[in-house]
């Protein structure tokens, strides 16, 4: 069919009419309505990835499968629709843009983070945390309400997936961060230090004789999956952190009450935000709320406020199990800078 048959034509202006409306409209959406965006892209994004595979299958056994590709491609833009919609939300609040300047972050996440996540319900990172899924004390016993958001734990993974992905982007941070932190999992792991959790692990669950997850277990080790998770649960949390302390910034013009901190021996260092020069101020503040952190306690020892940096990421990642503190936004200075593969 040719694209300047009347129906296509029509067709295609139609989508460009949407795509206009949607720009002038999407800084206007409510939280509510996007976090049923953000589920959307999820939905039409598994839909078109479900389509794109059937087509294939399709084209194989040399069956008709026109229809099936303009379901898919209908899809298609539909996902980017709602993506340049969610970009507009995002894009329009200060925190939004910040988190677009972190690479592996991208429009449909950050949204996802801005609509499911109340800063004013937050005055620690560790509520984020917790709302998220990633307290390791909560427990969801049988019977009992959910004590996390499913949304919000889901986004979370992402999160820790995105990082993975541009680890070996050089102006990455938090995916450094999980590739340093799994390095240290794996020497923990191989020194046995984790061997109380295998073992319950084993006692919790049934797992098959040959499966390699029962493997590492009876030796007193947790299986490579897990080390994963682990360290891309810290570099996710450490991102949190972040994103809490610019927020509550830019929401409340002070640094959080308790600022993100990671323990050394003898020494203690507030890992800065990266790029918080977009909130004027931030900096300072958060330089001297260190500072007075150190002087209030009567402390033997130092507290110095560092900058984040991808070289700090060893000895930040050395330093504990997790992030140490449960608890722990102003105008941008420029929109995200380009970053090669778009992120969601």
């Amino acid at each position: 069919m040719s694209s300047n048959t009347p129906a296509v034509s029509e067709y295609l202006e139609s989508i460009q009419r949407l795509t206009r409306d949607l720009r002038n409209a999407a800084i206007t959406l409510s939280d509510r309505e996007a976090r049923y965006l953000v589920d959307a892209y999820y939905a039409s994004q598994r839909d078109r990835i479900r389509a794109a595979h059937q087509e294939r299958t399709l084209a194989q056994g040399s069956e008709p499968h026109d229809i099936v590709s303009w379901l898919s491609g209908q899809r298609e833009t539909l996902e980017n629709q709602i993506r340049r919609a969610l970009a507009g939300y995002a894009g329009a609040n200060p925190v939004g843009v910040w988190c677009q300047s972190i690479v592996g972050i991208g429009p449909v996440i950050t949204a996802g983070l801005l609509a499911n996540i109340d800063i004013k319900q937050a005055p620690t990172v560790g509520h984020i945390w917790r709302f998220a899924g990633l307290d390791p004390t909560d427990k969801w016993n049988k019977g009992e309400k959910r004590p996390w958001n499913g949304s919000l734990k889901r986004l979370c993974w992402l999160i820790g997936e995105s990082f993975v992905k541009v680890s070996g982007n050089e102006n990455d941070v938090y995916g450094k961060v999980y590739k340093v932190r799994k390095e240290l999992e794996n020497e923990r792991n191989d020194a046995l230090r984790f061997s109380d959790q295998a073992k319950a692990s084993l006692e919790a669950k049934k797992f098959g004789a040959d499966t390699e997850a029962r493997k590492h277990y009876e030796q007193g080790k947790l299986p490579p999956a897990r080390i994963h998770l682990r360290a891309e649960r810290y570099a996710t949390k450490l991102f949190l952190s972040h994103l809490h302390c610019v927020w509550y910034w830019h929401e409340f013009r002070k640094p959080p009450p308790k600022p993100f901190v990671l323990s050394l021996p003898n020494h203690t260092h507030f890992v800065a935000p990266p790029n918080c020069e977009m909130f004027p101020g931030l900096e300072a503040a958060l330089a001297a709320a260190v500072s007075a952190q150190s002087t209030d306690a009567h402390e033997t020892t130092s507290h110095e406020f560092r900058p984040t940096s991808p070289a700090d990421n060893r000895e930040s990642s050395a330093s504990s199990d997790r992030p140490a503190a449960k608890g722990e936004g102003a105008k941008p200075v420029e929109p995200p800078k380009k970053r090669g593969k778009r992120a969601a």
